[in-house]
């Protein structure tokens, strides 16, 4: 089976560190996380991983080579300008021919990539969207009123919503509506799709999750390491 990461980021939010160090080659633990994700994938039976790159592209090709190493066969496929979340895949037309799994590659997670393959081969969709429920702590009370006078007050409430997870599985179809050589969004896609009234699936996972987008995730994500993933090969 096949696997895109997208590691062409440019890790704004993560800099200094990333002035150096590309994003997805950022310790955590004893590992960078392509390193974790490709195990992972391995784990789940994706032995062909693409890594679609732009910013600092040598440093991921010297770092991986061919995979061997992880028991995959890994190639690097480089845009030449920014193409966005989705317009990368037109790069590899041609080697995609069967469904794939899309992810970011700043994302750790404990996800059966091996329920979500078998979920989207059973769904008519060409676009399977993986959700995550988040949970963000609000830190002000929330007051209840009618007129001049307060009925209520409720303290501190969780803010809930359901969020995408930046992992995707995607079927061959899917190319008849990317156009090629520009700058095409995965929110694009989606809007676009809906439009057109093509179906997109929604698959809801449970499993631990962290998106590296922030300082304070990083320090999250070195924090978490030993519980999640360093005897989890």
């Amino acid at each position: 089976m096949i696997a895109v990461i997208l590691a062409g980021g440019l890790g704004s939010r993560l800099r200094p560190f990333t002035q150096i160090i590309p994003k997805p080659l950022l310790p955590i633990g004893e590992k960078s996380v392509l390193e974790i994700q490709i195990e992972h994938l391995k784990k789940h039976g994706y032995d062909e991983i693409i890594l679609a790159t732009n910013y600092k592209s040598q440093y991921i090709e010297k770092f991986f080579g061919d995979g061997s190493d992880y028991g995959v066969k890994l190639t690097i496929s480089k845009e030449e300008k920014p193409l966005g979340t989705v317009g990368p895949l037109t790069l590899l037309k041609d080697r995609l021919k069967e469904p794939f799994l899309m992810m970011n590659g700043d994302i750790l997670t404990l996800m059966d990539f091996s329920k979500l393959h078998q979920f989207a081969i059973n769904n008519p969709s060409d676009l399977v969207v993986t959700i995550k429920k988040f949970v963000t702590p609000f830190r002000f009370g929330n007051i209840l009123y009618e007129g001049d006078f307060v009925t209520g007050i409720e303290e501190k409430v969780d803010i809930v919503k359901e969020i995408v997870a930046g992992i995707y599985i995607i079927k061959p179809g899917i190319f008849d509506i990317i156009p090629e050589d520009e700058y095409f969004g995965m929110d694009t896609l989606i809007n676009k799709m809906l439009d057109e009234k093509s179906p997109v699936a929604k698959y809801h996972m449970n499993e631990y999750w962290l998106d590296i987008g922030m300082e304070e995730d990083y320090k999250k994500a070195q924090e978490s390491y030993k519980e999640h993933f360093e005897n989890n090969d």
